[in-house]
């Protein structure tokens, strides 16, 4: 992902263009990055239509402190896609093995994703189980 950098900001003055990315992945990989692949596959011009044609069961993990986060999902878009965040928290902090030093707010986080799972899986054995029934 190329990011061009100027002298206006804290890191340091970096002149990667497009052009230069994609000459360079030719030269190096004998093939060019395709830049829009992922939103054309993906149809990331709107994630929400998207994932409510054909997803399910995701869970969109974010910390309010994270710069990313802003560009993250933070309300859910349906009964199976969720949002789950909290102001605190950082990026993958929640994915991160626990620990006893843990806050309290990074614990009520994780056990609200582990619910929210075992929903999703309690529904899995009862649709098998109906299926298996009929």
């Amino acid at each position: 992902m190329p990011l061009a950098r100027n002298n206006k900001t804290m890191f340091q003055p970096d002149s990667d263009t497009l052009h230069n990315y994609i000459e360079y992945c030719k030269r190096s990989y004998g093939i060019a990055p395709r830049p829009h692949w992922i939103s054309t596959y993906y149809g990331g011009q709107d994630i929400k239509l998207t994932l409510q044609r054909f997803g399910s069961n995701i869970i969109f993990s974010n910390g309010l402190k994270d710069p990313f986060s802003n560009g993250g999902v933070l309300a859910n878009i349906s009964d199976t896609i969720v949002a789950v965040y909290t102001a605190k928290g950082s990026h993958c902090l929640d994915l991160i093995a626990a620990s006893a030093k843990d806050p309290d707010w990074l614990v009520k986080q994780r056990e609200t994703e582990v619910e929210i799972m075992g929903r999703w899986i309690h529904v899995y054995y009862n649709d098998l189980k109906e299926l298996q029934d009929s």
